[in-house]
């Protein structure tokens, strides 16, 4: 196996009210695509939102989860005030702000925020190192 996460899906609970957070909330530029999914690129990789009931029906497996599903995301960002920026943009975009930013015991600066849907979302300045292009929409 070529080691990768090329697609992040999210089923979510409405998909207008998500395809909004993403697209016009937080900024992500949207891909063409059928009007059941909504794709966003991500540097590499995908971010799609679908419907949790499809979703749910195309894994075969219940909808009806709920509680914290042992995931979080991450957006990694090069600097403690960029931290604070993008928990911003998210929570004037709808986000609930979950851990606001702070110093964390491993030495960085990080913060949480739950979507719409209420995936979590940490975003986080690393200073020991830096995954991914640095540029001013990091």
């Amino acid at each position: 196996m070529n080691p990768r996460i090329s697609m992040i899906t999210l089923g979510v609970r409405d998909f207008e009210r998500s395809i909004r957070f993403y697209e016009q909330g937080l900024g992500l530029p949207r891909m063409d695509s059928p009007p059941e999914v909504a794709f966003f690129p991500l540097n590499g990789s995908w971010l799609g939102l679908f419907g949790r009931e499809s979703l749910a029906e195309d894994a075969g497996v219940a909808s009806d989860g709920s509680g914290f599903a042992g995931i979080a995301l991450a957006h990694n960002v090069d600097s403690e005030a960029a931290v604070d920026e993008v928990i911003a943009q998210a929570v004037s975009a709808g986000a609930r702000l979950v851990k606001p930013p702070g110093k964390v015991a491993w030495g960085g600066y990080s913060a949480y925020f739950a979507d719409p849907d209420g995936y979590l979302w940490e975003i986080a300045h690393n200073p020991f190192f830096w995954v991914g292009p640095k540029d001013e929409n990091a």
